[in-house]
């Protein structure tokens, strides 16, 4: 499930984490609350049961005394019959020196230590409860009381039971406790995972759409979203609508521009071509000048202005097999062969006709220089913003590393023997700054230069 949990930096981990915080939390208390009531329940279900036993044995000692008789009749429960079981019931006569005592046989000749002499206050109507040792050493919960039989004699009369019994129930019900609501915290992660999924599933929608937009695609945010998510979207759409129409009036106003700036020069040129001299000639090579500073400046500012849009995707395949026709044609009779391609899926996330200046400026420069042979590669890189890697390799003699540098400076020929303005690699690197990309010379496999182009790519 690509929900991105290891990081705290996601919505998706804090609701989800938050999610299960929470259902712990309310699981912990739930299960100590629910424990306490059951131990409370089971101790009260203890308690009552000595009580009853107690009533019994006391209710029978009293009957029995009318008749000479002290001891208890049949209780019902086997464990006073069986020595050491942890319940016993005890007689003491407390009108006589002899403290005669009568006991169940479990007791096995053994005595319960009396609550009086262990500090127990008495209870309204002459009850005590409290704990003391066993005869085997294990803490009893006892419960006794002194009854008058008139001329019988004056009996105190106890009954103890081990609560081991009942902790074993307690233990019991803290297992399954624990089982029931771990297999219930499972089902709320799962439960908690699937709707963390469900309910971001919107923004990833979102994504998908602003990624195609990105791609060229498609141009606006299209599908209905929840009424959380509906205005972003909305707004979205009128930043990209915004942003179109920046560019659309920068293209614009660089149309505009070259316009009023080409006439006026015109206008210089014509008037000193008719008027020859020094000065006339003068103004003609600065007019030139000008003019290709306005071309350089006017192109650069109509790429940057393609480089921002949003929606632009050209496919690379076609652009390049084209130029591989051009460039073969052009460089035929040197005997440089153009090889190479791209994947038809690739595509650059700019305007086509940049795409061919860039590739067909290195692919041009690559067939100055070679001797036979000119190669192109495109491959993509990354997965979360691809790049496109273009490679062009020559066999030619290549370029000293000192050299790279002044290379891609405008207006800068290492050659004068080599036709060209020098202008090429400057517009490559200013074309592909652009659009956020860039270009670097390297040592060629085949002996020559390595041109290699980035550029952003979907």
């Amino acid at each position: 499930m690509p929900l991105s949990f290891v990081s705290l930096r996601s919505i998706a981990a804090r609701l989800f984490l938050t999610a299960a915080a929470m259902s712990s939390v309310v699981l912990i208390v739930a299960s100590i609350l629910l424990t306490a009531y059951y131990r409370n329940e089971a101790e009260e279900v203890f308690e009552r049961r000595l009580d009853v036993y107690l009533r019994a044995i006391v209710a029978d000692v009293s009957e029995s005394g009318q008749e000479g008789r002290t001891g208890p009749g049949q209780l019902g429960d086997p464990q006073f019959e069986l020595p050491g079981s942890g319940w016993y019931w005890q007689i003491t006569r407390l009108d006589d020196k002899s403290h005669d005592i009568k006991a169940s046989r479990s007791l096995f000749a053994n005595t319960l230590p009396k609550l009086s002499d262990l500090g127990v206050a008495a209870e309204v109507g002459g009850f005590r409860r409290g704990y003391g040792p066993g005869p085997d050493g294990r803490q009893l919960r006892i419960v006794e009381r002194v009854i008058d039989v008139g001329d019988v004699g004056i009996y105190l009369v106890q009954v103890a039971g081990s609560g081991e019994e009942m902790e074993e129930q307690i233990a019991r019900f803290r297992f399954a406790l624990i089982v029931a609501f771990a297999a219930l915290a499972i089902a709320l992660a799962i439960g908690a995972a699937f709707q963390v999924r469900f309910g971001l599933r919107p923004l990833r929608q979102l994504q998908r759409e602003l990624a195609s937009i990105r791609g060229g695609e498609r141009e606006r945010i299209m599908d209905a979203y929840p009424s959380e998510v509906a205005p972003l979207a909305e707004e979205l759409n009128l930043l990209i609508s915004a942003n179109r129409d920046i560019l659309e009036r920068a293209r614009t106003q660089v149309g505009n521009l070259a316009h009023a700036l080409k006439t006026p020069l015109s206008v210089i040129v014509n008037e000193a071509d008719s008027a020859p001299g020094q000065l006339a000639g003068k103004v003609q090579e600065q007019a030139q000048i000008m003019r290709d500073q306005i071309s350089f400046y006017l192109d650069r500012a109509r790429a940057a202005a393609r480089g921002g849009a949003l929606g632009a995707a050209t496919q690379i395949a076609p652009s390049i097999e084209a130029l591989l026709r051009a460039f073969s044609k052009i460089y035929g009779d040197k005997g440089v062969i153009f090889s190479g391609g791209a994947d038809p899926r690739l595509r650059f996330l700019g305007e086509r006709q940049d795409l061919e200046e860039m590739i067909g400026n290195l692919l041009d420069n690559a067939g100055k220089w070679a001797k036979s042979r000119v190669t192109i590669d495109v491959c993509v890189e990354g997965a979360s913003r691809p790049t496109l890697r273009v490679t062009i390799d020559d066999d030619g003699p290549g370029l000293a590393t000192h050299l790279r540098a002044a290379a891609t400076q405008r207006g800068r020929r290492l050659d004068e023997t080599k036709p060209g303005s020098g202008l090429g690699l400057s517009i490559v690197v200013d074309l592909a700054a652009a659009y956020g990309g860039s270009l670097q010379l390297d040592d060629s496999p085949s002996g020559g230069l390595r041109a290699e182009l980035r550029l952003p790519g979907f």
